[in-house]
Protein backbone atom coordinates (compact mmCIF):
# COMPACT_ATOMS: atom_id res chain seq x y z
CA UNK A 1 0.00 0.00 0.00
CA UNK A 2 1.16 3.51 -0.78
CA UNK A 3 -0.40 4.55 2.52
CA UNK A 4 2.23 2.49 4.33
CA UNK A 5 4.80 5.08 3.24
CA UNK A 6 2.84 8.05 4.55
CA UNK A 7 3.16 9.11 8.16
CA UNK A 8 3.18 12.90 7.81
CA UNK A 9 2.32 15.31 4.97
CA UNK A 10 5.93 15.76 3.83
CA UNK A 11 6.00 12.08 2.86
CA UNK A 12 3.58 12.90 0.03
CA UNK A 13 6.15 15.01 -1.77
CA UNK A 14 8.15 11.93 -2.77
CA UNK A 15 5.22 10.41 -4.68
CA UNK A 16 4.41 10.77 -8.35
CA UNK A 17 0.93 11.50 -9.72
CA UNK A 18 0.08 7.83 -10.22
CA UNK A 19 1.03 7.00 -6.63
CA UNK A 20 -0.97 9.96 -5.33
CA UNK A 21 -4.08 8.66 -7.09
CA UNK A 22 -3.44 5.18 -5.71
CA UNK A 23 -3.07 6.75 -2.27
CA UNK A 24 -6.41 8.51 -2.70
CA UNK A 25 -8.11 5.23 -3.60
CA UNK A 26 -6.58 3.57 -0.54
CA UNK A 27 -7.67 6.38 1.79
CA UNK A 28 -11.21 6.14 0.46
CA UNK A 29 -11.31 2.39 1.14
CA UNK A 30 -9.93 2.92 4.64
CA UNK A 31 -12.59 5.52 5.41
CA UNK A 32 -15.38 3.28 4.12
CA UNK A 33 -14.23 0.34 6.26
CA UNK A 34 -13.65 2.38 9.40
CA UNK A 35 -16.81 4.49 9.30
CA UNK A 36 -18.91 1.49 8.35
CA UNK A 37 -17.65 -0.08 11.58
CA UNK A 38 -17.94 2.86 13.95
CA UNK A 39 -20.40 5.22 12.29
CA UNK A 40 -19.53 8.81 11.45
CA UNK A 41 -19.53 11.39 8.68
CA UNK A 42 -19.37 9.41 5.48
CA UNK A 43 -20.37 11.15 2.25
CA UNK A 44 -18.52 14.45 2.72
CA UNK A 45 -15.24 12.73 3.64
CA UNK A 46 -15.37 10.42 0.63
CA UNK A 47 -15.80 13.41 -1.66
CA UNK A 48 -12.86 15.46 -0.42
CA UNK A 49 -10.09 12.80 -0.55
CA UNK A 50 -8.23 13.92 -3.70
CA UNK A 51 -8.43 17.59 -2.77
CA UNK A 52 -6.95 16.82 0.65
CA UNK A 53 -4.12 14.75 -0.81
CA UNK A 54 -3.33 17.52 -3.29
CA UNK A 55 -3.52 20.21 -0.62
CA UNK A 56 -0.99 18.45 1.58
CA UNK A 57 1.19 17.72 -1.45
CA UNK A 58 1.41 21.41 -2.40
CA UNK A 59 1.34 23.15 0.98
CA UNK A 60 3.57 22.62 3.99
CA UNK A 61 1.45 21.77 7.02
CA UNK A 62 1.70 22.68 9.87
CA UNK A 63 3.67 25.76 8.76
CA UNK A 64 0.89 26.58 6.30
CA UNK A 65 -2.34 26.81 8.27
CA UNK A 66 -5.41 24.81 7.21
CA UNK A 67 -8.74 25.59 8.88
CA UNK A 68 -11.54 23.08 8.39
CA UNK A 69 -15.20 24.00 8.54
CA UNK A 70 -17.41 21.87 10.80
CA UNK A 71 -14.93 18.98 10.39
CA UNK A 72 -17.33 16.99 8.19
CA UNK A 73 -14.43 16.71 5.77
CA UNK A 74 -11.38 16.13 7.96
CA UNK A 75 -10.94 12.33 7.92
CA UNK A 76 -8.51 12.25 4.95
CA UNK A 77 -6.59 15.10 6.59
CA UNK A 78 -6.32 13.11 9.81
CA UNK A 79 -5.04 10.05 7.97
CA UNK A 80 -2.29 12.11 6.34
CA UNK A 81 -1.23 13.93 9.50
CA UNK A 82 0.02 11.19 11.77
CA UNK A 83 -3.27 9.55 12.76
CA UNK A 84 -3.72 6.81 10.19
CA UNK A 85 -3.57 4.06 12.82
CA UNK A 86 -6.88 5.36 14.14
CA UNK A 87 -8.36 4.47 10.75
CA UNK A 88 -6.37 1.35 9.90
CA UNK A 89 -6.35 -0.52 13.20
CA UNK A 90 -9.77 -1.54 14.55
CA UNK A 91 -8.33 -1.61 18.07
CA UNK A 92 -7.56 2.10 17.73
CA UNK A 93 -10.73 3.24 15.96
CA UNK A 94 -11.82 5.15 19.08
CA UNK A 95 -8.46 6.89 19.55
CA UNK A 96 -9.29 10.07 17.67
CA UNK A 97 -12.36 12.24 17.63
CA UNK A 98 -14.28 12.74 14.40
CA UNK A 99 -13.41 16.43 14.42
CA UNK A 100 -10.24 18.49 14.17
CA UNK A 101 -8.50 18.58 17.53
CA UNK A 102 -5.26 20.50 18.28
CA UNK A 103 -4.38 18.12 21.11
CA UNK A 104 -4.10 15.34 18.50
CA UNK A 105 -1.89 17.07 15.95
CA UNK A 106 -0.15 20.40 15.27
CA UNK A 107 -1.83 20.24 11.86
CA UNK A 108 -5.20 20.89 13.53
CA UNK A 109 -5.47 24.54 14.44
CA UNK A 110 -8.92 24.52 16.07
CA UNK A 111 -11.36 22.16 17.74
CA UNK A 112 -14.38 22.65 15.49
CA UNK A 113 -17.72 20.85 15.21
CA UNK A 114 -20.26 23.56 14.41
CA UNK A 115 -20.57 24.98 10.96
CA UNK A 116 -19.78 28.11 8.91
CA UNK A 117 -16.81 29.17 11.05
CA UNK A 118 -13.72 28.36 8.97
CA UNK A 119 -13.50 31.61 7.02
CA UNK A 120 -13.85 33.74 10.15
CA UNK A 121 -11.21 31.70 11.92
CA UNK A 122 -8.90 31.80 8.92
CA UNK A 123 -9.26 35.58 8.63
CA UNK A 124 -8.08 35.91 12.22
CA UNK A 125 -5.13 33.59 11.58
CA UNK A 126 -4.18 35.51 8.43
CA UNK A 127 -4.43 38.90 10.11
CA UNK A 128 -2.27 37.72 13.00
CA UNK A 129 0.28 36.46 10.47
CA UNK A 130 0.35 39.87 8.79
CA UNK A 131 0.76 41.65 12.11
CA UNK A 132 3.67 39.44 13.14
CA UNK A 133 5.43 39.41 9.76
CA UNK A 134 4.72 35.80 8.85
CA UNK A 135 4.67 34.47 5.29
CA UNK A 136 2.73 31.21 5.57
CA UNK A 137 -0.34 30.36 3.51
CA UNK A 138 -3.70 30.35 5.28
CA UNK A 139 -6.32 28.01 3.81
CA UNK A 140 -9.98 27.77 4.84
CA UNK A 141 -11.90 24.73 3.62
CA UNK A 142 -15.64 25.32 3.51
CA UNK A 143 -18.53 23.67 1.71
CA UNK A 144 -20.92 20.76 2.19
CA UNK A 145 -23.63 23.29 3.04
CA UNK A 146 -21.58 25.49 5.35
CA UNK A 147 -21.83 28.53 3.10
CA UNK A 148 -25.48 29.07 4.08
CA UNK A 149 -24.56 29.98 7.65
CA UNK A 150 -24.51 33.67 8.47
CA UNK A 151 -20.99 33.61 9.88
CA UNK A 152 -19.69 32.34 6.55
CA UNK A 153 -21.00 35.49 4.84
CA UNK A 154 -19.54 37.69 7.56
CA UNK A 155 -16.18 35.96 7.25
CA UNK A 156 -16.12 36.23 3.46
CA UNK A 157 -16.98 39.91 3.65
CA UNK A 158 -14.06 40.54 6.00
CA UNK A 159 -11.65 38.21 4.17
CA UNK A 160 -12.08 40.08 0.90
CA UNK A 161 -10.54 43.18 2.50
CA UNK A 162 -7.38 41.51 3.82
CA UNK A 163 -5.21 42.47 0.83
CA UNK A 164 -2.95 39.53 1.68
CA UNK A 165 -2.81 35.76 1.43
CA UNK A 166 -5.95 33.86 2.32
CA UNK A 167 -7.22 30.94 0.23
CA UNK A 168 -10.88 29.94 0.55
CA UNK A 169 -11.49 26.43 -0.80
CA UNK A 170 -15.19 26.02 -1.57
CA UNK A 171 -15.98 22.32 -1.77
CA UNK A 172 -19.08 22.29 -3.96
CA UNK A 173 -20.69 18.85 -3.92
CA UNK A 174 -24.16 20.17 -4.78
CA UNK A 175 -25.39 19.24 -1.30
CA UNK A 176 -25.73 20.47 2.22
CA UNK A 177 -26.61 17.81 4.79
CA UNK A 178 -29.94 17.72 2.98
CA UNK A 179 -30.37 19.15 -0.54
CA UNK A 180 -29.21 22.73 -0.96
CA UNK A 181 -31.64 25.61 -0.71
CA UNK A 182 -31.12 29.34 -1.15
CA UNK A 183 -30.00 31.90 -3.68
CA UNK A 184 -26.27 31.38 -3.10
CA UNK A 185 -26.56 27.77 -4.17
CA UNK A 186 -28.29 28.80 -7.36
CA UNK A 187 -25.23 30.89 -8.12
CA UNK A 188 -22.94 27.96 -7.36
CA UNK A 189 -24.95 25.86 -9.79
CA UNK A 190 -24.64 28.57 -12.44
CA UNK A 191 -20.88 28.62 -11.90
CA UNK A 192 -20.72 24.83 -12.16
CA UNK A 193 -22.82 24.83 -15.32
CA UNK A 194 -20.57 27.46 -16.94
CA UNK A 195 -17.35 25.96 -15.55
CA UNK A 196 -16.78 29.10 -13.53
CA UNK A 197 -17.17 31.52 -16.43
CA UNK A 198 -20.58 33.04 -15.62
CA UNK A 199 -20.50 36.81 -15.33
CA UNK A 200 -22.72 36.61 -12.25
CA UNK A 201 -20.22 35.44 -9.63
CA UNK A 202 -20.91 35.88 -5.93
CA UNK A 203 -17.26 35.64 -4.93
CA UNK A 204 -15.98 38.09 -7.53
CA UNK A 205 -18.66 40.54 -6.47
CA UNK A 206 -17.04 40.62 -3.03
CA UNK A 207 -13.61 41.26 -4.52
CA UNK A 208 -12.01 37.82 -4.47
CA UNK A 209 -9.73 36.41 -7.11
CA UNK A 210 -11.53 33.32 -8.38
CA UNK A 211 -10.50 29.95 -9.82
CA UNK A 212 -12.86 27.12 -10.73
CA UNK A 213 -11.82 23.45 -10.87
CA UNK A 214 -14.21 21.12 -12.70
CA UNK A 215 -12.35 17.96 -11.66
CA UNK A 216 -12.23 18.28 -7.90
CA UNK A 217 -11.78 14.52 -7.55
CA UNK A 218 -8.73 14.44 -9.81
CA UNK A 219 -5.44 14.67 -7.92
CA UNK A 220 -3.48 16.09 -10.84
CA UNK A 221 -6.06 18.83 -11.49
CA UNK A 222 -6.17 19.74 -7.82
CA UNK A 223 -2.38 19.89 -7.54
CA UNK A 224 -2.24 22.30 -10.45
CA UNK A 225 -4.98 24.45 -8.91
CA UNK A 226 -3.32 24.61 -5.52
CA UNK A 227 -0.01 25.54 -7.13
CA UNK A 228 -1.75 28.44 -8.88
CA UNK A 229 -3.10 29.89 -5.65
CA UNK A 230 -0.20 29.07 -3.35
CA UNK A 231 1.54 32.19 -2.00
CA UNK A 232 -1.15 34.41 -3.46
CA UNK A 233 -0.84 37.97 -2.23
CA UNK A 234 -4.59 38.59 -2.50
CA UNK A 235 -7.67 36.83 -1.15
CA UNK A 236 -8.67 34.05 -3.52
CA UNK A 237 -11.56 31.58 -3.77
CA UNK A 238 -10.81 28.15 -5.18
CA UNK A 239 -14.17 26.70 -6.20
CA UNK A 240 -13.96 22.94 -6.68
CA UNK A 241 -16.63 20.57 -7.94
CA UNK A 242 -16.64 17.23 -6.11
CA UNK A 243 -18.90 14.20 -5.77
CA UNK A 244 -20.29 13.57 -2.30
CA UNK A 245 -20.07 9.92 -1.33
CA UNK A 246 -17.65 9.03 -4.13
CA UNK A 247 -16.56 5.41 -3.94
CA UNK A 248 -19.70 4.02 -2.32
CA UNK A 249 -22.63 3.62 -4.69
CA UNK A 250 -25.21 3.87 -1.91
CA UNK A 251 -23.68 7.12 -0.66
CA UNK A 252 -23.63 8.53 -4.17
CA UNK A 253 -27.29 7.59 -4.73
CA UNK A 254 -28.59 8.60 -1.29
CA UNK A 255 -26.49 11.62 -0.44
CA UNK A 256 -28.65 12.96 2.38
CA UNK A 257 -29.01 9.68 4.25
CA UNK A 258 -25.30 8.87 3.84
CA UNK A 259 -24.03 12.23 5.06
CA UNK A 260 -23.61 10.57 8.45
CA UNK A 261 -24.07 6.84 8.83
CA UNK A 262 -24.59 4.29 11.56
CA UNK A 263 -22.43 1.13 11.59
CA UNK A 264 -23.12 -1.29 8.74
CA UNK A 265 -24.87 1.11 6.37
CA UNK A 266 -22.09 1.00 3.77
CA UNK A 267 -22.90 -2.69 3.26
CA UNK A 268 -26.45 -1.92 2.14
CA UNK A 269 -27.56 -2.42 -1.45
CA UNK A 270 -30.60 -1.00 -3.19
CA UNK A 271 -32.29 -4.37 -2.68
CA UNK A 272 -31.95 -4.40 1.12
CA UNK A 273 -31.97 -0.67 1.73
CA UNK A 274 -35.21 0.87 2.99
CA UNK A 275 -35.00 4.42 4.35
CA UNK A 276 -37.06 4.87 7.48
CA UNK A 277 -40.60 5.97 6.73
CA UNK A 278 -41.23 9.67 7.19
CA UNK A 279 -44.60 9.18 8.83
CA UNK A 280 -46.94 6.43 9.81
CA UNK A 281 -50.42 7.94 9.86
CA UNK A 282 -52.08 4.55 9.52
CA UNK A 283 -50.12 2.79 12.25
CA UNK A 284 -48.95 3.52 15.77
CA UNK A 285 -45.78 5.70 15.78
CA UNK A 286 -42.74 3.91 17.17
CA UNK A 287 -40.72 6.92 18.31
CA UNK A 288 -40.96 10.65 18.92
CA UNK A 289 -39.76 11.49 15.42
CA UNK A 290 -42.63 9.68 13.73
CA UNK A 291 -45.02 10.99 16.37
CA UNK A 292 -43.92 14.54 15.54
CA UNK A 293 -44.11 14.03 11.79
CA UNK A 294 -47.59 12.56 12.06
CA UNK A 295 -48.77 15.45 14.22
CA UNK A 296 -47.42 18.10 11.86
CA UNK A 297 -48.85 16.43 8.75
CA UNK A 298 -52.27 16.11 10.34
CA UNK A 299 -52.27 19.72 11.53
CA UNK A 300 -50.99 21.00 8.19
CA UNK A 301 -53.89 19.36 6.37
CA UNK A 302 -56.33 21.01 8.78
CA UNK A 303 -54.70 24.42 8.87
CA UNK A 304 -52.77 26.00 5.97
CA UNK A 305 -51.10 28.36 8.43
CA UNK A 306 -48.99 25.50 9.82
CA UNK A 307 -45.40 25.52 8.53
CA UNK A 308 -42.52 23.25 9.57
CA UNK A 309 -38.98 24.65 9.53
CA UNK A 310 -35.60 22.93 9.58
CA UNK A 311 -32.13 24.49 9.62
CA UNK A 312 -30.56 21.88 7.31
CA UNK A 313 -30.72 18.81 9.57
CA UNK A 314 -34.16 17.33 8.79
CA UNK A 315 -33.06 13.73 9.18
CA UNK A 316 -32.20 14.28 12.84
CA UNK A 317 -35.86 14.64 13.75
CA UNK A 318 -37.69 12.63 11.11
CA UNK A 319 -38.36 15.30 8.48
CA UNK A 320 -37.61 12.86 5.67
CA UNK A 321 -38.06 13.42 1.96
CA UNK A 322 -41.60 12.02 1.91
CA UNK A 323 -42.57 14.26 4.82
CA UNK A 324 -41.16 17.33 3.12
CA UNK A 325 -42.87 16.55 -0.17
CA UNK A 326 -46.19 16.02 1.60
CA UNK A 327 -45.96 19.45 3.23
CA UNK A 328 -44.92 21.24 0.04
CA UNK A 329 -45.02 25.00 0.60
CA UNK A 330 -45.75 24.39 4.27
CA UNK A 331 -42.13 23.36 4.79
CA UNK A 332 -38.96 25.44 4.70
CA UNK A 333 -35.34 24.33 4.96
CA UNK A 334 -33.44 27.54 5.67
CA UNK A 335 -30.05 25.86 5.28
CA UNK A 336 -27.43 25.82 8.00
CA UNK A 337 -28.70 29.09 9.44
CA UNK A 338 -30.20 28.63 12.88
CA UNK A 339 -30.12 32.35 13.68
CA UNK A 340 -32.15 33.16 10.59
CA UNK A 341 -34.50 30.26 11.38
CA UNK A 342 -35.49 31.79 14.72
CA UNK A 343 -36.06 35.27 13.28
CA UNK A 344 -37.92 33.81 10.29
CA UNK A 345 -40.19 31.79 12.58
CA UNK A 346 -40.86 34.82 14.77
CA UNK A 347 -41.91 36.90 11.77
CA UNK A 348 -44.09 34.10 10.43
CA UNK A 349 -45.92 33.96 13.73
CA UNK A 350 -46.30 37.74 13.92
CA UNK A 351 -48.02 37.75 10.55
CA UNK A 352 -50.49 34.99 11.30
CA UNK A 353 -48.72 31.72 10.46
CA UNK A 354 -48.14 28.88 12.92
CA UNK A 355 -44.47 27.91 12.64
CA UNK A 356 -43.01 24.74 14.15
CA UNK A 357 -39.22 24.90 14.16
CA UNK A 358 -37.25 21.74 14.94
CA UNK A 359 -33.60 22.10 15.94
CA UNK A 360 -31.00 20.07 17.79
CA UNK A 361 -29.99 21.10 21.30
CA UNK A 362 -26.36 21.57 20.35
CA UNK A 363 -27.27 23.90 17.48
CA UNK A 364 -29.78 26.06 19.36
CA UNK A 365 -26.74 27.49 21.16
CA UNK A 366 -26.00 29.56 18.06
CA UNK A 367 -29.24 31.52 18.41
CA UNK A 368 -29.24 33.19 21.82
CA UNK A 369 -29.62 36.74 20.56
CA UNK A 370 -32.39 35.77 18.16
CA UNK A 371 -34.20 33.82 20.88
CA UNK A 372 -34.00 36.81 23.18
CA UNK A 373 -34.52 39.74 20.80
CA UNK A 374 -36.32 38.53 17.70
CA UNK A 375 -38.50 35.93 19.39
CA UNK A 376 -39.10 36.48 23.10
CA UNK A 377 -38.90 40.27 23.25
CA UNK A 378 -41.57 40.27 20.55
CA UNK A 379 -43.48 37.48 22.30
CA UNK A 380 -44.13 35.64 19.02
CA UNK A 381 -46.13 32.39 19.41
CA UNK A 382 -43.62 30.03 17.79
CA UNK A 383 -43.31 26.33 18.63
CA UNK A 384 -39.69 25.23 19.04
CA UNK A 385 -38.91 21.52 19.20
CA UNK A 386 -35.55 20.95 20.88
CA UNK A 387 -34.15 17.54 19.96
CA UNK A 388 -31.32 15.50 21.48
CA UNK A 389 -31.27 17.50 24.71
CA UNK A 390 -29.61 15.14 27.17
CA UNK A 391 -26.40 14.10 28.85
CA UNK A 392 -24.67 11.82 26.34
CA UNK A 393 -21.41 10.29 25.26
CA UNK A 394 -21.13 12.74 22.34
CA UNK A 395 -17.97 14.57 21.40
CA UNK A 396 -17.22 17.96 22.92
CA UNK A 397 -18.66 19.90 19.98
CA UNK A 398 -22.11 18.27 19.98
CA UNK A 399 -23.19 18.15 23.61
CA UNK A 400 -26.91 18.53 24.32
CA UNK A 401 -26.65 19.67 27.95
CA UNK A 402 -26.71 23.46 27.67
CA UNK A 403 -30.20 24.16 26.32
CA UNK A 404 -32.07 24.35 29.64
CA UNK A 405 -30.00 27.24 31.10
CA UNK A 406 -29.93 28.94 27.70
CA UNK A 407 -33.65 28.79 26.92
CA UNK A 408 -35.35 28.68 30.29
CA UNK A 409 -34.01 32.00 31.59
CA UNK A 410 -35.28 34.26 28.78
CA UNK A 411 -38.38 36.32 29.68
CA UNK A 412 -41.67 35.35 27.94
CA UNK A 413 -40.38 31.92 26.94
CA UNK A 414 -42.25 28.81 28.07
CA UNK A 415 -39.99 25.74 28.09
CA UNK A 416 -41.75 22.40 28.56
CA UNK A 417 -40.32 18.97 29.37
CA UNK A 418 -42.74 16.09 28.67
CA UNK A 419 -42.24 12.69 30.25
CA UNK A 420 -44.42 10.65 27.90
CA UNK A 421 -46.08 10.47 24.51
CA UNK A 422 -49.35 11.70 26.00
CA UNK A 423 -47.80 14.78 27.57
CA UNK A 424 -45.80 15.55 24.45
CA UNK A 425 -48.86 15.50 22.21
CA UNK A 426 -50.89 17.63 24.61
CA UNK A 427 -48.06 20.17 24.81
CA UNK A 428 -47.84 20.27 21.02
CA UNK A 429 -51.58 20.78 20.70
CA UNK A 430 -51.56 23.61 23.22
CA UNK A 431 -48.49 25.31 21.78
CA UNK A 432 -49.79 25.35 18.21
CA UNK A 433 -53.24 26.55 19.24
CA UNK A 434 -52.22 29.36 21.63
CA UNK A 435 -51.08 32.85 20.63
CA UNK A 436 -49.63 34.32 23.81
CA UNK A 437 -46.15 32.82 24.24
CA UNK A 438 -43.12 31.48 22.41
CA UNK A 439 -43.06 27.82 23.48
CA UNK A 440 -40.13 25.40 23.40
CA UNK A 441 -40.64 21.68 23.99
CA UNK A 442 -37.72 19.47 24.94
CA UNK A 443 -38.53 16.42 22.84
CA UNK A 444 -37.91 13.33 25.01
CA UNK A 445 -34.58 11.70 24.26
CA UNK A 446 -34.18 7.95 24.09
CA UNK A 447 -36.85 5.35 24.74
CA UNK A 448 -40.39 6.03 23.54
CA UNK A 449 -42.63 6.16 26.62
CA UNK A 450 -46.41 5.85 26.54
CA UNK A 451 -48.13 5.62 29.89
CA UNK A 452 -51.62 5.28 28.45
CA UNK A 453 -52.93 8.06 30.70
CA UNK A 454 -54.64 10.93 28.95
CA UNK A 455 -53.06 14.28 29.75
CA UNK A 456 -55.82 16.74 30.61
CA UNK A 457 -53.51 19.52 31.74
CA UNK A 458 -54.36 23.12 30.88
CA UNK A 459 -50.91 24.37 29.94
CA UNK A 460 -52.15 27.93 29.63
CA UNK A 461 -51.94 27.98 33.45
CA UNK A 462 -48.19 28.39 33.54
CA UNK A 463 -45.74 26.78 35.93
CA UNK A 464 -48.13 24.32 37.58
CA UNK A 465 -46.30 21.18 38.63
CA UNK A 466 -47.95 17.77 38.93
CA UNK A 467 -47.60 15.58 42.01
CA UNK A 468 -47.65 12.00 40.73
CA UNK A 469 -46.94 10.30 44.05
CA UNK A 470 -47.74 11.69 47.49
CA UNK A 471 -45.22 10.95 50.22
CA UNK A 472 -43.26 12.64 52.94
CA UNK A 473 -39.75 13.50 54.15
CA UNK A 474 -38.20 13.38 50.66
CA UNK A 475 -39.53 15.02 47.50
CA UNK A 476 -38.12 14.18 44.09
CA UNK A 477 -38.75 16.79 41.38
CA UNK A 478 -37.72 15.18 38.10
CA UNK A 479 -37.89 16.95 34.74
CA UNK A 480 -38.47 15.30 31.37
CA UNK A 481 -36.09 12.50 30.52
CA UNK A 482 -35.24 11.84 34.17
CA UNK A 483 -38.77 11.19 35.40
CA UNK A 484 -38.21 7.42 35.16
CA UNK A 485 -35.01 7.87 37.20
CA UNK A 486 -37.18 9.45 39.92
CA UNK A 487 -39.50 6.43 39.91
CA UNK A 488 -36.57 4.01 40.22
CA UNK A 489 -35.03 6.06 43.03
CA UNK A 490 -38.35 6.22 44.89
CA UNK A 491 -38.72 2.46 44.63
CA UNK A 492 -35.24 1.94 46.06
CA UNK A 493 -35.91 4.34 48.95
CA UNK A 494 -39.06 2.45 49.82
CA UNK A 495 -37.57 -1.01 49.55
CA UNK A 496 -34.32 -0.31 51.34
CA UNK A 497 -35.10 2.50 53.78
CA UNK A 498 -38.91 2.43 54.15
CA UNK A 499 -39.05 6.03 52.95
CA UNK A 500 -42.07 6.88 50.81
CA UNK A 501 -41.02 9.96 48.81
CA UNK A 502 -43.16 12.45 46.96
CA UNK A 503 -42.59 12.50 43.20
CA UNK A 504 -43.22 15.68 41.23
CA UNK A 505 -43.32 16.03 37.44
CA UNK A 506 -42.66 19.77 36.91
CA UNK A 507 -43.34 19.84 33.14
CA UNK A 508 -42.35 23.55 33.09
CA UNK A 509 -38.63 24.41 33.04
CA UNK A 510 -39.08 28.18 32.90
CA UNK A 511 -40.71 28.75 36.27
CA UNK A 512 -41.67 27.21 39.62
CA UNK A 513 -44.96 26.27 41.21
CA UNK A 514 -44.83 28.49 44.29
CA UNK A 515 -47.92 26.99 45.91
CA UNK A 516 -46.74 23.41 45.52
CA UNK A 517 -43.21 24.13 46.71
CA UNK A 518 -44.57 25.97 49.75
CA UNK A 519 -46.72 22.94 50.59
CA UNK A 520 -43.65 20.68 50.65
CA UNK A 521 -42.31 22.57 53.65
CA UNK A 522 -44.91 21.04 55.94
CA UNK A 523 -43.74 17.43 55.90
CA UNK A 524 -40.52 17.23 53.86
CA UNK A 525 -36.91 17.52 54.94
CA UNK A 526 -35.08 17.01 51.66
CA UNK A 527 -35.97 18.02 48.11
CA UNK A 528 -33.94 16.71 45.19
CA UNK A 529 -34.08 17.82 41.58
CA UNK A 530 -33.18 15.74 38.54
CA UNK A 531 -32.49 17.28 35.13
CA UNK A 532 -30.86 15.86 32.01
CA UNK A 533 -28.47 18.76 31.48
CA UNK A 534 -26.02 20.98 33.32
CA UNK A 535 -26.98 22.12 36.81
CA UNK A 536 -25.41 25.58 36.62
CA UNK A 537 -28.16 28.02 35.66
CA UNK A 538 -30.56 25.15 35.11
CA UNK A 539 -33.97 24.12 36.39
CA UNK A 540 -32.87 22.73 39.75
CA UNK A 541 -31.27 25.96 40.86
CA UNK A 542 -34.68 27.65 40.61
CA UNK A 543 -35.94 25.18 43.21
CA UNK A 544 -32.87 25.72 45.38
CA UNK A 545 -33.41 29.46 45.29
CA UNK A 546 -37.00 29.06 46.49
CA UNK A 547 -35.99 26.97 49.52
CA UNK A 548 -32.91 29.06 50.28
CA UNK A 549 -34.33 30.74 53.39
CA UNK A 550 -36.07 27.63 54.75
CA UNK A 551 -35.01 24.51 56.64
CA UNK A 552 -35.48 22.35 53.57
CA UNK A 553 -32.27 20.87 52.22
CA UNK A 554 -32.02 20.73 48.42
CA UNK A 555 -29.82 18.51 46.26
CA UNK A 556 -29.50 19.27 42.55
CA UNK A 557 -28.60 16.34 40.30
CA UNK A 558 -27.49 16.80 36.71
CA UNK A 559 -24.31 17.38 34.72
CA UNK A 560 -21.35 19.42 35.87
CA UNK A 561 -20.39 22.51 33.89
CA UNK A 562 -17.74 20.93 31.70
CA UNK A 563 -17.00 19.91 28.14
CA UNK A 564 -16.96 16.13 27.98
CA UNK A 565 -15.57 14.36 24.94
CA UNK A 566 -16.86 10.89 24.04
CA UNK A 567 -17.11 9.83 27.68
CA UNK A 568 -19.33 6.73 27.98
CA UNK A 569 -22.78 7.60 29.31
CA UNK A 570 -22.59 5.13 32.20
CA UNK A 571 -19.35 6.76 33.30
CA UNK A 572 -20.98 10.19 33.24
CA UNK A 573 -23.94 8.94 35.25
CA UNK A 574 -21.53 7.62 37.87
CA UNK A 575 -19.59 10.87 37.87
CA UNK A 576 -22.74 12.93 38.37
CA UNK A 577 -24.39 10.51 40.83
CA UNK A 578 -27.25 9.91 38.41
CA UNK A 579 -28.10 6.36 39.39
CA UNK A 580 -30.82 5.33 41.85
CA UNK A 581 -28.19 3.88 44.17
CA UNK A 582 -25.99 6.97 44.28
CA UNK A 583 -28.94 9.37 44.53
CA UNK A 584 -30.36 7.32 47.39
CA UNK A 585 -27.01 7.30 49.15
CA UNK A 586 -26.79 11.10 48.90
CA UNK A 587 -30.34 11.48 50.21
CA UNK A 588 -29.69 9.29 53.24
CA UNK A 589 -26.43 11.09 53.94
CA UNK A 590 -28.29 14.41 53.79
CA UNK A 591 -30.89 13.15 56.24
CA UNK A 592 -27.97 12.64 58.67
CA UNK A 593 -28.86 9.21 59.90
CA UNK A 594 -32.54 9.82 60.57
CA UNK A 595 -33.27 6.64 58.63
CA UNK A 596 -31.32 3.41 58.93
CA UNK A 597 -30.97 0.57 56.48
CA UNK A 598 -33.30 -2.36 57.15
Amino acid sequence: MVLDKINMPNDLKTLDTKELQELSDEIRKVIIKKVNTTGGHFGPNLGIVEATVAMHYVFNCPKDKIVFDVSHQCYPHKILTGRKEGFLNPDKYATYTGYTAPEESPCDLFKVGHTSTSVSLAVGVAKARDLTGGKENVIALIGDGSLSGGEAYEGLNNAAELNSNIIIVVNDNDMSIAPNSGGLYRNLKLLRDTKGKAELNFFKSLGFEYLYVEKGNDVEAMIEAFKQVKDSTKPVVLHIKTAKGLGCSMAESHKEIYHYIMPGMADFTEENFAPKAACCLEEEPKDYNTLTADFILKKAKEDKRIIAISPATPGAYGFTEDFREALGSQYTDVGIAEEHAIAYASALAKNGAKPILAVMSSFIQRTYDQLSQDLCLNNSPVTLLIHWGAISGADATHLGVFDIPLISNIPNMVYLAPTSKEEYLKMLEWSVSQDKHPVAIRVPFGNFISNGIKDDTDYSILNKFKVTKIGQDVAIIAAGNFYTLAEKTAKLLEEKYKISPTIVNPRFLTGVDLELLESLKTNHKVVITLEDGIIDGGFGEKITRFFGNSNIKVLNFGAKKEFTDRVPLNELYERYHLTPELITKDIIKTLEGTFIEV
